[in-house]
C-alpha cells in the first residue's frame, strides 16, 4: 500500500516518521535503515527518490517545524499596537515557548559537525529572518523612539545572529555553565543597545532547552 501513494503523501510519511524517530533515539543515533524500518515497506529508493540524505531529511522536518515559527514572526511584526522594542521583545518570549520548541531541541543534531546544516542556518538567519521580520521592527521602533541607532539593517543582523548562531547550543559544545555565561553576555549586550529585552524568565527558557538538547546528545 505505501508503495501506491501519491508522493505528497510519500514524502508526508517520510518526515512524520523521521520526526518520530529523530525525538525518540535523537537525530545522531537515527540512520537512513531506522527509517526505512518504520516506513510500512517503503523502499529505501522511494526515500532517496526525495531526498538525497538523512541531512535533507531532517532540514524538512525543521522546516515544517520553522513555518510556525515564521507565522509567529510575521503576527508579531504586523501588530499596530506595540512599539518596536516591545514587539522584539515579544518575539524572544515566544519563540522560546512555543510548544514545539522542546520537540526541536530533542531532535536537533550537532551542527557543530554539520557544516551543511550549519551554512543553511546561518543564511536563513542573514537572508530571511533579520530583513523579512527583525529589520521592519527595529525600523519601527526608530520611528515611535522606542529603538535607538543609525544602523537598522546592522542591528537586525546582529541581534538575530547572535540569538540564533552564538548563543545556540547545538553550534558551540559548551556546558550549562558555559552557555549560561553566553546568554549573561548576550542580554547585556542588549541593554547596552538599550534593548532590555532578555529577561530572567526568558534566560530560564533558554537554558532549560539547552539541557534538553546536551540530555538527547548525551544519552
Amino acid at each position: 500500500m505505501a508503495r501506491n501513494k501519491h508522493p505528497e503523501e510519500t514524502v508526508n510519511l517520510i518526515l512524520e516518521t523521521a520526526a518520530r524517530l529523530f525525538m525518540e533515539k535523537g537525530y545522531e543515533h537515527t540512520s537512513i535503515q531506522d527509517i526505512i524500518n518504520n516506513l510500512g515497506g517503503l523502499s529505501k529508493g522511494a526515500i532517496y527518490h526525495h531526498f538525497r540524505s538523512k541531512e535533507d531529511i531532517l532540514e524538512a522536518v525543521t522546516n515544517r517545524m520553522n513555518e510556525e515559527s515564521n507565522k509567529m514572526l510575521e503576527s508579531i511584526r504586523d501588530r499596530t499596537d506595540l512599539a518596536g522594542k516591545e514587539k522584539l521583545k515579544m518575539i524572544f518570549k515566544e519563540s522560546v515557548n512555543r510548544s514545539d520548541m522542546d520537540d526541536l531541541f530533542t531532535l536537533a543534531p550537532d551542527l557543530s559537525n554539520n557544516s551543511k546544516l550549519l551554512f543553511s542556518t546561518f543564511r536563513d538567519t542573514v537572508d530571511n529572518v533579520a530583513p523579512d521580520y527583525i529589520l521592519p521592527i527595529i525600523e519601527q521602533g526608530i520611528a515611535d523612539g522606542s529603538i535607538h541607532t543609525e544602523y537598522p539593517a546592522e542591528l537586525a543582523e546582529l541581534v538575530i545572529l547572535v540569538a540564533n548562531m552564538w548563543t545556540n547550543p547545538m553550534i558551540f559544545n559548551s556546558t550549562i555553565e558555559e552557555y549560561y555565561r553566553r546568554l549573561m553576555v548576550f542580554r547585556q549586550m542588549m541593554q547596552g543597545f538599550g534593548l532590555d529585552i532578555v529577561d530572567d524568565e526568558i534566560v530560564e527558557r533558554m537554558r532549560k532547552l539547552a539541557s534538553l538538547y546536551l540530555e538527547t546528545k548525551n544519552k
